[in-house]
């Protein structure tokens, strides 16, 4: 039996594929499933936490991931650089899906190849994995919403990035939005104690 006849019975198989296409197709959210998209640090983590218990990823070109989950299974998630894609009552969200057939780049492309046996993944055990990766990848989280240090705009993602000291008196944290964080000077042994003396002073949960 040919390759090509091998994944066309496996599209037979599944509840759901995507229309035969050539080129990435836009898809609404909320009608066969809603979708998690996670930044790459967070979501590269998120794929290894997960292991063999991941459903289908898809992949663009920036290395974003977005798995597919159960509609209606991801409410009130928050999350650092984590988004669900679903029907909002006012807007449709959509995701660009690839060809079937398409497991490689460059572009868009199934990370985690769809197929019978791997399509959506638990909505609980993603967000288990992905709040780990968020822990990992960017450290404690604050609470409420803080001031980005670099574009000065409040966050709901905010990243401890430094605290601000004088001798061996601790002062004003400062934060960071997700993108402006990677771009703040880092220095690993100020910045571990940066968050222990944050961690002392309850400012972080």
């Amino acid at each position: 039996m040919s390759g090509e006849n091998v994944q066309s019975n496996d599209a037979c198989r599944l509840p759901w594929t995507p229309p035969p296409a050539v080129d990435v197709e836009v898809l609404p959210a909320g009608k066969w499933w809603d979708s998690v998209r996670a930044a790459p640090r967070v979501g590269e983590r998120a794929l290894e936490l997960l292991g063999e218990d991941t459903g289908a990823v898809i992949q663009d070109k920036y290395g974003t991931l977005y798995w597919l989950i159960e509609v209606g299974s991801a409410e009130n998630w928050c999350l650092r650089q984590v988004r669900v894609l679903t029907e909002m009552a006012d807007e449709s969200t959509y995701l660009g899906v690839p060809p079937i057939s398409r497991t490689e780049g460059p572009g868009a492309h199934w990370r985690v190849p769809l197929s019978a046996d791997r399509y959506l993944t638990d909505a609980f055990k993603l967000r288990e994995a992905l709040a780990a990766a968020d822990r990992a990848e960017l450290g404690p989280v604050p609470q409420g919403r803080q001031l980005c240090y670099r574009c000065q705009l409040p966050t709901d993602e905010p990243v401890i990035v430094a605290v601000e000291h004088s001798g061996s008196v601790a002062g004003a944290t400062i934060y960071a939005c997700p993108s402006h964080a990677r771009t703040y000077p880092r220095d690993a042994v100020a910045e571990a104690g940066a968050m222990r003396r944050a961690l002392g002073r309850d400012k972080i949960r």
